[in-house]
């Protein structure tokens, strides 16, 4: 059924990226979006916003009970029926037997992302009752019969001739593709509907247990026409969308609407309560509580955070798998990284399963999110429960169970591998073809070649001239900086001798276990944990230095969640997590680096350097700037490419193994951007980005050159 599953999963991601024109449309989205974020937060503490409503969405989810009865008591006294629908099909059979008790015919809806989680138009066509989609998106969708591509946009992925294809059909006439001209065909469409409906159906963003009222939050009038035209009102609202006060939800209110769209404010919010005047009589408002999974992610230690969200779609605005492939792929009904989640406690682990896989682990979703979820952790977790499961592969078990945990066979194996690679390599430090059926990995980018003598090997010939050193630096080189740019070792310890520090490798060390754990397998990842964390304390060092960011956060992050249940561990992981520090970070903030360098950069080898922010050392290690000023200071003039954080494509064996062609086309975005700026060379601070891009500009034939920063440094500092 999982082989099934995934060959249909990646046909739809073939179909998807077929379509130059869908990736055109989100990254024109994603492009403006950025901007109009920026400026909308300006001025404002976006950290201490989405602390506050974390925080507050934090106290809803562990008392949920108790804010339901306040809600529900509330709402009642003020004139609503509520009902409680534990399951989607619970919800959908209220709503549409209340229909058929109205001998209803037509509903008019408003936007609502929950019932498209119910599919419950389809449980409305099964009772004789019409549905009409009013959101202007929505309604372009249903025409189409389609789903959402987005929370807030739902017909982002689509043209204008093509929605004025859908109109024409609709019309029985032929519609200019002008947008002014289309919004007006859908208002001279729509306004009968609301005329007509026996029931308006709408969602909320907001549901205020003091008060018993509702919120929705729109930038069209249709809302507002749904839910006051129609004698019955039916508003079907998730329990995570409560709020204690009305305070509360002013701190919705204040990054909802700049988050989604880049709004200070959107152009209505409608707040509801109770009962009101309709014609002769009162409205009848009912009140649709939906669960549907929502009380078993408040119980879940690792995923339950997710309850927090407040549906911005921002994770899928910043997301490079989503503007590569779409809403329709990545995604099933929620999308982009919360809908990863969401779709496993709402639809089941099974619907999850593919989209668990097409995380690349950027962290731009963890960067932008309102309401301070850490949704990489959380996918990682459901990934380790699939990986329970359904397995991890033979491949991958063999090697991370079998390999990797055995370091000295794991290293024998890298050695033998610098041997037999002779034949594709020529002698080259690049592998530029491979034969057979491993074509493939090079027909995009060149790879690199193991090195003939891994790190550890030469180490012992380093000389290092230190005679009162100021601190001891234990370097953590990685894989690739260990067994594939072993050079980048060279650098490092020239820069930091030069500063007054001895440098250590301890030959110990091994992989830190980010493979394993990206695939699902926690147990190696755990087991290398406590591999390195031995090694890198022996000997008490000062600091705990690393070239590669996600081994920072290995050594920083993953070895604590990995070790947090055992105290013996937990102790050792705090005091390696304490010591642990990137080199740029290290060298611009503990050390005296301009100093060493005014005056002294080597001016022929000066350069004209743009900077890529690999993905973990910014929105990981919180590290942008130091590399930044380093350059800077070493003689170099340092040009911001476009979308310099966004992410290259690589994520180890993402790009390998599980979807190289999405890893392709992210790629190509960020090669077309540090060729924009006509620098001579791409800086950045992670080995696994220069193993991406330094091949993907080898298989351009382009002269830009890619480097470490420590290696630039190091060029800068006279012998």
């Amino acid at each position: 059924m999982s082989k099934q599953r995934s060959q249909q999963y990646r046909t739809r991601v073939q179909d998807a990226l077929n379509s130059p024109r869908l990736q055109d449309a989100l990254h024109r989205f994603a492009d403006a979006y950025v901007i109009a974020r920026e400026k909308a937060f300006a001025g404002k503490d976006f950290e201490a916003m989405r602390q506050a409503v974390g925080e507050m969405k934090d106290e809803v989810r562990d008392n949920h009970r108790k804010y339901i009865d306040q809600f529900v008591a509330n709402a009642e006294k003020a004139g609503a029926t509520v009902y409680f629908a534990k399951t989607a099909e619970d919800a959908n059979n209220y709503i549409a037997n209340l229909a058929k008790g109205q001998g209803c015919k037509l509903a008019v809806k408003s936007k609502s992302m929950a019932s498209e989680e119910t599919h419950l138009n389809v449980a409305l066509e099964k009772a004789d009752v019409e549905t009409v989609e009013t959101d202007l998106g929505e309604w372009i969708i249903q025409l189409a019969g389609q789903r959402p591509s987005h929370m807030v946009m739902p017909a982002i992925h689509m043209f204008r001739d093509e929605v004025a294809e859908l109109f024409s059909k609709q019309t029985g006439q032929q519609e200019p593709d002008d947008i002014a001209h289309l919004v007006e065909v859908a208002r001279q469409q729509l306004r009968q509907a609301y005329l007509d409906a026996d029931i308006g159906i709408s969602g909320a963003n907001i549901a205020v247990a003091e008060t018993g009222g509702i919120a929705l939050v729109t930038n069209e009038g249709n809302a507002r026409l749904a839910t006051t035209l129609p004698k019955t009102h039916v508003a079907l609202v998730g329990i995570e969308k409560l709020v204690p006060t009305l305070e509360d939800a002013q701190k919705v209110l204040d990054v909802l609407p700049r988050n989604a769209t880049g709004q200070l404010l959107t152009s209505y919010v409608t707040w509801i309560r109770g009962a009101v005047p309709c014609g002769d009589s009162e409205k009848d408002l009912h009140i649709v509580l939906l669960d549907n999974g929502r009380s078993a992610l408040a119980e879940s230690p690792h995923c339950k955070d997710a309850l927090r969200c407040v549906k911005c779609g921002a994770c899928a605005n910043v997301c490079p798998i989503y503007q590569t492939v779409g809403g329709h792929v990545f995604g099933h009904i929620y999308i982009s990284a919360i809908g990863i989640i969401l779709t496993a406690f709402f639809h089941g682990l099974d619907k999850a399963a593919e989209l668990v896989r097409a995380c690349i682990g950027c962290r731009a979703c963890v960067a932008v999110c309102p309401s301070n979820i850490d949704l990489e952790s959380i996918i990682l977790h459901l990934r380790e429960v699939i990986g329970e499961e359904e397995g991890i592969g033979v491949g991958k078990a063999l090697v991370f169970k079998r390999v990797m945990r055995n370091r000295k066979l794991f290293h024998t194996l890298l050695r033998a591998g610098s041997k037999l690679q002779k034949p594709v390599t020529r002698g080259e430090r690049s592998i530029r073809h491979l034969p057979l059926f491993f074509s493939s990995l090079t027909e995009w980018r060149s790879l690199p070649a193991i090195a003939d003598t891994p790190l550890r090997d030469q180490w012992k010939k380093i000389e290092q001239k230190v005679e009162k050193p100021r601190y001891k630096v234990a370097f953590f080189a990685g894989c690739l900086n260990d067994f594939v740019y072993p050079e980048l070792g060279h650098d490092l310890v020239k820069v930091l001798n030069k500063l007054g520090c001895e440098v250590t490798l301890p030959l110990d060390q091994s992989c830190c276990g980010v493979p394993a754990l990206y695939s699902g397998d926690k147990e190696t990842a755990t087991v290398l944990a406590e591999q390195n964390i031995d090694a890198m304390l022996a000997g008490d060092p000062d600091f705990v230095v690393t070239t590669c960011p996600t081994c920072t956060m290995s050594l920083q992050r993953d070895f604590l969640d990995l070790l947090k249940d055992n105290p013996v561990w937990a102790e050792k992981a705090t005091r390696l997590s304490e010591k642990t520090i990137d080199i740029a970070k290290l060298l611009d903030e503990k050390l005296e680096t301009d100093e060493l360098l005014k005056g002294k950069a080597n001016h022929d080898r000066a350069l004209k350097v743009t900077y890529h922010d690999s993905c973990h050392l910014k929105r990981g290690a919180g590290v942008w700037q130091e590399p930044r000023n380093l350059l800077a200071s070493s003689g170099r003039e340092v040009v911001e490419m476009a979308h310099s954080d966004r992410c290259c494509g690589f994520g180890g064996s993402y790009s390998f193994t599980s979807h190289p062609d999405i890893a392709k086309r992210i790629l190509t975005d960020k090669l077309d951007d540090i060729k924009a700026t006509g620098a001579d060379c791409v800086a950045m601070d992670c080995p696994g980005c220069m193993l991406q891009i330094r091949g993907g500009l080898d298989k351009q034939s382009t002269t830009v050159r890619t480097a470490h920063t420590i290696e630039l440094l190091a060029e800068a500092i006279k012998d």
